[in-house]
């Protein structure tokens, strides 16, 4: 506990990235251009998914909501990174910072349970697939992704309100490029004991449960396939699950770097950062539609509808 210099602060100051003045103009460019990327494939996946109905099917239905969820949480944090950019007004309110923080956890959280979901989904559709239909049930598909919505909504909650009952000292400065929970933990001139026992309990259990659960539905398919080793059926297995198991690997990867390997908020986790915020969110569209025959095929039908109309 810090008592020192103790006041009501009503206004944080982001830092931002690490850039040179005159640099700002071209990374301002290239995330608006990383931003804009990310919503309209994003979007684009959602209106094919809707549209198309061969893609009216439980991956599908997933992703439409890993679609959305992405759109969602990298606007928590870019537009805000580039109005700094932009204008160099680092100040952000308060309120504004803890509603930052709130909507990052749950949108962060919701994409850790999304891939549970999808990666128990790809072990039926591998390990048994004559059940499929019969196990994958438009019920069963809807309670997981409204569970995973309403547990997200949970977990930003506690986490959030945890943060509000703390102080914060007079150095209000926030070395990053938004309001992340283990900075502002580190601002508080409050005991933050409750907060670490939480985060260590809770937060642990919130993502381990969910990694657990997508490396137990590999390793049952992985031995599935090993069983009768073939080159078609390794290469089925491919294309059913490769999409999913490297935005897992990038997904879980880039939060390892920023929250696990990292022992002071440097440079190097502040890039951490933006491939976690930015980039992932942004490479997902392409990651499941370069390889995909059904989202290739639905976007071809697309583009031909649109120029029908012209």
């Amino acid at each position: 506990m810090r008592p020192e210099n103790q006041s009501s602060v009503s206004h944080f100051l982001l830092r931002g990235l690490p850039i040179r003045p005159e640099q700002q103009g071209v990374f301002f460019a290239l995330f608006l251009g990383m931003y804009l990327t990310t919503v309209l494939g994003n979007l684009l996946i959602i209106l094919l998914i809707r549209l198309d109905t061969r893609l009216h099917t439980p991956m599908y239905f997933f992703l439409s909501h890993l679609a959305c969820s992405d759109i969602c949480f990298s606007s928590v944090t870019v537009p805000r990174m580039l109005m700094v950019m932009l204008t160099q007004d680092q100040s952000v309110p308060y309120v504004g910072c803890i509603f930052q923080l709130y909507f990052f956890i749950f949108y962060a959280a919701f994409d850790n349970l999304l891939l549970a979901v999808m990666a128990y989904d790809r072990y039926v559709a591998v390990c048994h697939p004559l059940h499929y239909p019969t196990i994958m049930r438009e019920e069963l598909c809807v309670t997981l992704v409204a569970g995973s919505w309403v547990v997200s909504f949970v977990h930003a909650l506690l986490h959030t309100l945890l943060l509000v009952r703390l102080s914060f000292c007079a150095d209000s400065t926030i070395n990053h490029f938004f309001c992340d929970l283990t900075v502002l933990l580190k601002l508080s001139c409050s005991d933050i004991s409750l907060n670490e026992l939480v985060i260590f309990t809770e937060g642990g259990i919130f993502l381990t449960l969910p990694l657990g659960s997508v490396l137990g539905s590999y390793i049952c398919i992985g031995t599935i396939i090993l069983r009768v080793p073939t080159m078609k059926r390794l290469l089925k297995a491919f294309s059913t699950c490769g999409s999913h198991l490297f935005v897992v690997s990038l997904y879980y990867g880039t939060v390892a770097s920023v929250y696990f390997f990292s022992s002071s908020w440097d440079s190097k986790h502040i890039i951490a950062s933006v491939m976690y915020t930015i980039v992932t969110p942004m490479l997902n569209p392409f990651i499941y539609s370069l390889r995909n025959r059904d989202i290739k095929q639905a976007l071809h039908v697309f583009v031909n509808r649109a120029n029908f109309f012209k």
